[in-house]
C-alpha cells in the first residue's frame, strides 16, 4: 500500500509561480513512476508531468512544457512540480500519482495504481 499527500497549493496571479510537493510513504518500488496530473471542472483529468523514481526520466504534457518542472528528493520520498509562468488556464485541482511499474503511457492515468487527494490551484488573470 502506497500513500499520496499533496501540498503547496494555492491562489496566484498570471505570470507567477507555485511548488507542488507529493510526500510518498508506503510499499515503494524502484521502478515506480510518479505523476502529477491535474482536473478543471467539467474537463477530463489531463496529464501534466511524470518521472521514474530510479534513473529519473521526465515526462511533460505539450500544455506546461517550458514552464513546469518535476523533480524528486529520493531521500525524502517526495516528488515536486515546479510552476513558472502560470496562466488562469492552468487552474485546476492537481493530484500526485504514483504507478508501481513503469507505465505504458507515462502520461495516462489509468496507469498509476494510487493517488492523493488533491490540492487546488487557482491563477488568476
Amino acid at each position: 500500500q502506497v500513500s499520496l499527500v499533496e501540498s503547496g497549493g494555492g491562489s496566484v496571479q498570471a505570470g507567477g509561480s507555485l511548488r507542488l510537493s507529493c510526500a510518498v510513504s508506503g510499499d515503494t518500488y524502484s521502478t515506480a513512476y510518479m505523476g502529477w496530473f491535474r482536473q478543471a471542472p467539467g474537463k477530463v483529468r489531463e496529464g501534466v508531468a511524470s518521472i521514474s523514481a530510479f534513473a529519473g526520466h521526465t515526462y511533460y504534457g505539450d500544455s506546461v512544457k517550458g514552464r513546469f518542472t518535476i523533480s524528486q528528493d529520493n531521500s525524502k520520498k517526495t516528488v515536486y512540480l515546479q510552476m513558472n509562468s502560470l496562466k488562469p488556464e492552468d487552474t485546476a485541482m492537481y493530484y500526485c500519482a504514483y504507478a508501481r511499474f513503469r507505465p505504458g503511457a507515462p502520461l495516462g492515468q489509468y496507469n498509476y495504481n494510487y493517488w492523493g487527494q488533491g490540492t487546488q490551484v487557482t491563477v488568476s488573470s
